[in-house]
């Protein structure tokens, strides 16, 4: 048995627990063993009862809000462990300060992550906040919706049905994300010749709208990827990358980033594949393996995805990398 992110070996009880427990309540929760040394090895605690009461009074008295967990014996071995649950009321602090796990270390959330972590714990995502620019203009996605939908003219009453107005709050991020200019990065096009030192297209999409520059990628995407054979009288398309797939890839790299990060999705062209580069990592809930067997779907902006399911840009049940492959 070896420490990892969820699982903690203290030989003795100092207050330097303290901070796993802040972390394991922030994030995935885990296990903190009393009595073993780092290497695993059973050494015990001498006084195991009166150790527990004062594991319990530290964390009681140190962490705010009240964090989940539960203490239990081993009589044999003379260890304690104490298991901590995921919290519901994040950031659980410690000393003015929260914490995550990094590997098998401890260590302090940054301002980005602390943000994160207040949004969560108030059941909310970065998408949901009030925009800073409230001065948005939408001509690209009334041209969508009328295409799509048979939507003449964009209202008051369809910005709230797709949740990017409110009256109280005004316009949300997802509203900036999707208005015809704002401040955020987008997405960043290289197409390579034999070599990645060199570039047959450079191609930089950035404060406008989402929509639109996945509408310029796929453009790029088709200059590069489709071409027509003529035979006889017969002329057939040939696809050397799916579009479907690409489209697919790109608005999910779009649907899923981390917003609040100012970087640009990358999209690097090849003469026999192109690879996306999102910006934030999976989603918390769902692993490597459960990602790319396409069974678990967690949204990380429902709102982005809504529209784009609406717009039938994307599919919205889970399917997209199971279609991908």
């Amino acid at each position: 048995m070896k420490e990892n992110k969820n699982l903690e070996f203290k030989l003795a009880v100092t207050n330097s627990f303290l901070k796993t427990v802040s972390a394991f309540s922030n994030y995935d929760g885990g296990k903190i063993i009393f009595g073993l040394n780092d290497l695993g090895e059973i050494i015990g605690i001498k006084i195991p009862k009166e150790t527990c009461i004062d594991i319990e009074n530290k964390i009681n008295d140190s962490i705010t809000p009240q964090p989940r967990y539960s203490l239990s014996l081993t009589d044999k071995e003379q260890t304690i462990t104490l298991e901590v649950k995921p919290g519901a009321h994040k950031p659980y602090f410690y000393r003015s300060k929260a914490y995550k796990r990094n590997d098998t270390a401890t260590i302090e959330v940054d301002n980005l992550e602390l943000k994160r972590l207040i949004l969560e714990g108030e059941e909310k995502n970065f998408e949901e906040l009030p925009s800073h620019n409230q001065a948005l203009e939408f001509n690209v996605l009334e041209n969508n919706l009328q295409t799509n939908m048979g939507i003449t003219s964009i209202s008051q009453d369809i910005l709230k049905t797709l949740e990017l107005y409110s009256d109280e709050a005004g316009f949300n991020n997802a509203a900036a994300l999707l208005a015809d200019k704002n401040s955020f990065c987008g997405i960043d096009v290289a197409k390579f010749g034999d070599t990645i030192s060199i570039f047959q297209k450079r191609l930089t999409l950035e404060h406008q709208s989402i929509l639109k520059s996945y509408e310029e990628t796929v453009l790029l995407y088709r200059d590069f990827y489709q071409y027509e054979i003529i035979d006889g009288v017969n002329r057939r398309s040939v696809e050397t990358v799916p579009e479907n797939a690409f489209r697919e890839a790109l608005a999910n790299a779009i649907i899923h980033r981390e917003w609040d990060i100012s970087a640009h999705i990358r999209v690097s062209m090849f003469d026999d594949r192109i690879e996306i580069s999102s910006v934030g990592g999976l989603p918390r809930g769902i692993n490597e393996e459960s990602f790319l067997e396409g069974q678990i779907s967690i949204l990380r902006n429902p709102i982005i995805a809504n529209v784009f399911h609406r717009l039938n840009l994307v599919e919205k049940f889970g399917t997209g990398i199971r279609r991908i492959k």
